[in-house]
């Protein structure tokens, strides 16, 4: 970026001194507007209704893909291809009105019909579980005319419109004939121009965009399975943005604040030691509860994370509303794992397969856990899994595992665990029966009933909830823009720009 400009500027001073007598002025050709991004978590597909994973929405949400509404940087619901929405008194009716300029890339009307046609696909078969899941609590999708939608539910919720500032929201454009997995067709600033699959993703400006204008005429992200060699790649300056520094370790390398600017926030990443509770062993609490005394997560973000990150105890991030310090549920104490394990009668022979993702955070923290636990008794067979596709088939779809590593990023995700059918197999019908409660209650007993449920989650140690990862993004100076916490899925930037 930084070198098409100077060019640009020589271009024009020798254009000026060659042509000095001219009374009219050399006409000079902008340079491209080009943004280069570094990332980790390739995209397992396009279609983030029917493909599983972070990485999808990462790219897609608010760039390519619009919603009703959207999140902004500090976590509250904002219009977007809806000027303005009303509820009815009970909370059960939600009026949309559509904003008339909204139109997708390809120039259709963004019209009540298509939303609904989007929306009744994003609740079918087609689409993932978890997707599915957000709309559970909807009845009936109506087209009131051309620029109103009506959304029914079947019982009041505090949490529906919140899901659909995200993926289970999202607008694609009904008179795209192209698969969604391979070519998305959405309605905002940016268009999908390629995938070079294992390398990266290029977006390209939709010059007719109905809204403010994008600012680059392409981003590139560009997937890196070394961090260090995306760190490598910001230092040589083939990099404006250094999505998230999943080396944190290396923080000092970007210290030159003449060269680059580091900004830090938080995110609602929990890295989570799931377990599988179809494991017969991990059905019982207090080889769970042994596990969790076992490890040392203050020395586990040291070892794993340089020292970056905020310790957690159920799953819930500081920035949620019913956040309550539960960090220090189970302290680090092995002679206590000890002697759980002893009553379990699993002093001794219990062995438990340890499968994590080979992103940043798996390998590491997988090898200081298997080594904790092997402390107290407990044997591990650590195995690193490809990530996503064999991450995703083996753990996430067959449940073929014991134990894993994975940072969970969707939004106010605490009801994840409500799903007996969700990758865990976690099936407590007093965990349900407050989640249900407090989604239908009124916005205080949303608080005070997921309270209680993320206490129940600690106290059953569901999972051992290793820390919240930080967001630590690094981009050079001239970049403006950048939301430090990432409280959505989006790395949303239409908000991004580069400074002349």
């Amino acid at each position: 970026m930084r070198r098409a400009r100077t060019l640009g500027i020589v271009a024009v001073v020798l254009l000026a001194s060659l042509l000095g007598a001219c009374t009219r002025p050399p006409q000079v050709e902008e340079p491209e507007r080009t943004l280069e991004i570094g990332a980790t978590g390739e995209p397992a597909g396009l279609d983030m209704i029917t493909v599983s994973g972070a990485g999808t929405p990462f790219v897609l949400l608010y760039n390519v893909y619009e919603t009703l509404v959207k999140l902004d940087g500090e976590g509250n619901i904002d219009p977007l291809l809806a000027s303005e929405w009303t509820m009815s008194e009970d909370n059960t009716v939600y009026t949309f009105t559509l904003d008339k300029g909204a139109r997708f890339a390809s120039g259709t009307d963004v019209t009540a019909e298509a939303v609904v046609a989007s929306f009744e696909r994003n609740r079918s078969e087609a689409a993932t579980d978890q997707i599915m899941g957000k709309w559970q609590v909807v009845d009936t999708i109506e087209a009131v005319d051309e620029d109103t939608v009506e959304i029914t539910l079947s019982q009041a919720s505090n949490q529906w419109l919140y899901e659909m500032t995200g993926p289970a929201g999202i607008v694609t454009d009904p008179t795209g004939d192209a698969d969604l997995n391979t070519t998305p067709a959405g309605s905002g600033p940016y268009e999908f121009a390629a995938w070079e699959e294992g390398s990266a993703i290029e977006l390209v400006a939709n010059d007719g965009y109905w809204g403010t204008p994008p600012r680059f005429d392409s981003v590139t992200f560009r997937y890196y399975a070394d961090p260090n060699a995306m760190n490598t790649a910001m230092l040589s300056g083939q990099l404006d943005i250094i999505s998230n520094l999943t080396v944190p370790q290396a923080i000092e390398q970007f210290a030159d604040e003449t060269a680059y600017t580091v900004h830090e926030g938080t995110t609602d990443g929990e890295v989570v030691l799931g377990f599988n509770h179809r494991t017969p062993a991990l059905q019982d609490l207090r080889v769970r509860q042994a596990i969790n005394h076992a490890i040392d997560r203050e020395a586990l973000i040291d070892a794993a994370w340089g020292g970056k990150g905020t310790l957690i105890g159920s799953m819930v991030p500081p920035t949620d509303p019913w956040y309550e310090d539960l960090s220090d549920t189970y302290p680090y104490d092995p002679e206590k794992a000890k002697a759980l394990l002893a009553e379990a009668g699993m002093a001794s022979g219990l062995s438990l397969r340890l499968r994590v993702p080979n992103l940043p955070y798996g390998p590491p923290a997988g090898r200081f856990i298997a080594a904790q636990l092997e402390e107290v008794g407990i044997d591990v067979v650590l195995d690193e899994l490809e990530f996503p596709a064999r991450w995703l088939d083996l753990v996430y779809t067959k449940f073929d595992y014991d134990m894993t590593i994975v940072a969970h990023v969707e939004p106010r995700d605490l009801e994840a665990f409500a799903n007996p059918d969700y990758y865990w197999g976690y099936d407590n019908p007093e965990f349900q029966r407050l989640i249900e409660e407090a989604d239908a209650g009124s916005p205080e007993e949303q608080v005070t009933k997921l309270q209680e449920a993320a206490r129940l989650l600690a106290d059953d140690a569901a999972a051992d909830w290793l820390f919240l990862l930080p967001n630590i993004i690094v981009t050079t100076p001239d970049i403006s823009g950048i939301q430090a916490n990432q409280v959505s899925l989006a790395f949303d930037l239409t908000t991004i720009a580069a400074r002349s």
